[in-house]
């Protein structure tokens, strides 16, 4: 019976793994595509954003029962300790660390994100970034650590999650650079535009304009001699 639990427990944590392996790259992919906010007809921005929060949850708890599971065999002692604590377990440290580390970085943006509507946007945005480096060293925990890390279909499955990301950021700076060229298109257009003929020769000549209306040029002339000290 326990012989039983422990291979559950062991082939539990090895599924969670790489199924949150998978749903941390489709968040990474995703967050790229809404940080570019490009207009889109049949999936906007919304629907975008909307999807990145749910993939994002569900990776959070695949998250957690990786780290639940790892903890509970019995195969290897990891220890409590490891879970929040970087390089602090007794087995294969440095790549149980490197798991630690992209723990901590996701439940650093997972809380900032809980707390969005209590913290300032530049904090927000500046923990937010945590996420681009979580994605990197969980792969390097799933290809170091992993028992499935030398299989072929493992190495297929980390080939085609970094080619998603790494097309997702090229995507995402090309994007970005032209909307910088567009914008910077029209503010050379709106200043080197003049004002039509039309719109210099709207006002009428002796027409003094103010806050209530069109005034005669004489009306307005003894106004200011008027108000003259």
């Amino acid at each position: 019976m326990l012989a039983i639990t422990s291979t559950t427990i062991w082939y539990t944590m090895r599924a969670t793994g790489i199924v949150a392996l998978v749903l941390l790259t489709g968040t990474m992919v995703l967050g790229l595509l809404t940080a570019g906010r490009t207009a889109s007809p049949t999936w906007p921005g919304f629907a975008r954003a909307d999807l990145h929060k749910r993939v994002s949850l569900l990776a959070m708890v695949f998250l957690a029962l990786h780290v639940l599971t790892a903890v509970l065999d019995t195969y290897v002692h990891v220890g409590w300790a490891a879970i929040i604590v970087p390089f602090a377990s007794p087995y294969r440290p440095l790549w149980t660390g490197l798991g630690t580390v992209g723990v901590d970085l996701m439940v650093a943006v997972a809380v900032s994100s809980a707390l969005r509507q209590r913290i300032s946007a530049r904090t927000w945005r500046g923990i937010h970034w945590l996420a681009y480096g979580s994605w990197p060293v969980a792969m390097a925990h799933s290809l170091g650590m992993g028992t499935d890390a030398s299989a072929v279909w493992m190495d297929t499955l980390a080939g085609l999650c970094t080619a998603a990301v790494v097309g997702a950021l090229v995507w995402r700076i090309s994007d970005h650079r032209r909307s910088r060229d567009r914008a910077a298109l029209v503010g050379a257009t709106t200043r080197a535009t003049p004002l039509p003929p039309t719109t210099r020769a709207a006002q009428p000549v002796g027409i003094v304009t103010s806050g209530v209306g069109p005034r005669s040029s004489s009306t307005a002339t003894r106004l200011l001699e008027k108000e003259r000290p």
